[in-house]
């Protein structure tokens, strides 16, 4: 019974979603013209200048050789450029790669020559490494529409332009370059259904309305800014736009501007509080905040505690991944956890757990996640062997994360190349993790694996609060009575800082590598 209410459920979500995503506001212009839309740092757009101002870049793009089916890089923090370019792209039928400009330019230089992009466009004036990227690439500045003045890079004549699909199930909206764990960049191909899908399911369970304004401080760059984005604008809310993530605006805006959903990774609410501890607050101004949701990496309890004791709000827990766009499951508004859920299915997402040799796993066993739905993306852009390794015959994705059921509810253990084999015993690093960040000294904290002649060792890599004088025999003392023996880290490393993506992600791939000379 309850399958056949969520295929119900998803039939009319899609009957109620457009063709493109940059319809998603067309209803909003015609009812609530003058309803604010974007804004960003003294800036603002309603929707009917958001209209007209997509439509003029849309124009302007083509006037530069841009065509349907080409692809075409946006170098850009999270701005109104931004979110006007990726939209006017989608007016067009062109794919839109959004690239954060803190990328080096190597990692640049790879997105540009794999996609094959017709022309690379920058917004100087937003951050210096834009600028940088554009001085680099010979860029001239030009004035799209109500974008004064953009970064428009050499045209490449020589690039083929992609079919269009009048389909919104197979014309490719957005490809999104991604590293995973292996650091290889893969171009993610979601198409316009993908995205839509996606962000209407997630709407629909938040509950959201014209009422919401929600602050981005994920990167569009990032997957989960740009469903954020389109979310938004699809219940005709206000997007609040932040090009850098700074705690001590973050709390400012919560207190000032009315803002009512924020999500964010773990190291958003680890910075937030810590800046609160630094900053010597007693409480943080809720203000209108209704909302908090987290996402993109292992939540640890205690943190989550000390958030919900905060703010008086439920910080719900939601799995998603960028092959996914993004959503999978969450953590449903009126239904509350006090553990490590990541919720249930969103409707038409189906899952799956196996074994890593395909065999399927009894309920409540750990295995790899596969999921199926209208989310799935296309496949890899130009990698027809990575797609086929990733979607079998029968459309399932394998996530490789771990994963297990309890009931209909899904927990996330780890990955499967994450997992450490330890004198035969298995140990995911989110266990060691979480009872590592119950320490009151750590901000966060990451554990990988190490190999050794015929073993592998646990390796824990923490960063602590300012000023802390908590050694690593310290935190050792500390989390060797929670944990059994071959769980326990045979090295804790302390360092300033953990490298980590534009979306606080940690890059636990380099810290692997730094193990080995790398």
């Amino acid at each position: 019974m309850a399958k056949q209410s969520e295929a119900i459920n998803l039939a009319e979500i899609a009957a109620e979603i457009p063709d493109r995503i940059h319809q998603v506001a067309d209803g909003h212009v015609s009812s609530h013209p003058e309803r604010v839309a974007l804004v960003e740092e003294g800036v603002s757009w309603t929707y009917r200048e958001l209209d007209r101002s997509v439509a003029d870049i849309a124009a302007g793009l083509k006037s530069l050789g841009v065509r349907a089916g080409d692809r075409m890089v946006i170098v850009s923090e999270s701005c109104i450029a931004l979110a006007a370019l990726l939209l006017a792209a989608s007016r067009i039928d062109v794919w839109a790669i959004v690239a954060n400009p803190r990328l080096s330019p190597r990692e640049l230089d790879q997105i540009r020559d794999h996609s094959g992009a017709r022309r690379m466009f920058f917004t100087p004036e937003i951050s210096k490494e834009a600028a940088a990227h554009a001085q680099r690439h010979g860029a001239e500045r030009w004035r799209l529409g109500a974008l004064k003045a953009i970064g428009v890079g050499p045209l490449n004549e020589d690039t083929v332009a992609e079919p269009v699909e009048k389909d919104p199930a197979k014309q490719v909206a957005v490809l999104i370059y991604t590293s995973g764990t292996t650091g290889t960049p893969k171009g993610v191909m979601l198409t316009h259904e993908n995205l839509l899908i996606s962000a209407k399911t997630t709407a629909h369970f938040r509950r959201m309305e014209a009422r919401d304004k929600v602050y981005v401080v994920l990167p569009i760059s990032h997957i989960v800014g740009i469903s954020l984005l389109i979310m938004t604008l699809m219940v005709g809310g206000t997007v609040r736009l932040v090009s850098k993530y700074d705690p001590a605006a973050l709390a400012k805006a919560i207190a000032e501007e009315g803002i009512t959903i924020l999500n964010g990774v773990p190291a958003t609410y680890q910075r937030l509080l810590e800046y609160k501890a630094v900053a010597g607050l007693k409480q943080l101004d809720r203000g209108s905040l209704r909302l908090i949701a987290v996402a993109g990496a292992s939540l640890d309890l205690d943190l989550k505690s000390r958030v919900e004791h905060e703010f008086g709000l439920p910080l719900s827990n939601g799995y998603g991944i960028t092959e996914c766009s993004p959503g999978i499951s969450g953590v449903r508004f009126d239904a509350p956890r006090d553990d490590q859920a990541v919720g249930t299915l969103l409707p038409g997402v189906e899952a799956r757990i196996r074994t890593v040799d395909g065999i399927p796993v009894a309920r409540g066993e750990i295995g790899e996640l596969h999921v199926r739905g209208p989310n799935v993306m296309r496949g890899y852009y130009r990698a027809p062997d990575l797609t086929a390794k990733a979607i079998d015959s029968e459309g399932w994705f394998n996530t490789g994360d771990l994963a297990r059921f309890e009931g209909d509810c899904l927990y996330i253990v780890g990955r499967t190349k994450e997992m450490i084999i330890r004198s035969g015993f298995n140990v995911y690093p989110a266990e060691v993790e979480a009872v590592l960040s119950s320490h009151e000294a750590v901000v966060q904290c990451a554990v990988v694996g190490r190999a050794v002649e015929g073993n592998e060792e646990v390796v824990a890599f923490v960063q602590l609060m300012p000023g802390s004088l908590v050694k690593p025999a310290d935190l050792m003392a500390f989390i060797n009575p929670q944990l059994t023996s071959y769980k326990r880290p045979s090295e804790i490393v302390v360092r300033d800082a953990l490298p980590a993506t534009s979306t606080g992600k940690i890059l636990k791939h380099k810290l692997a590598a730094s193990l080995r000379g790398a």
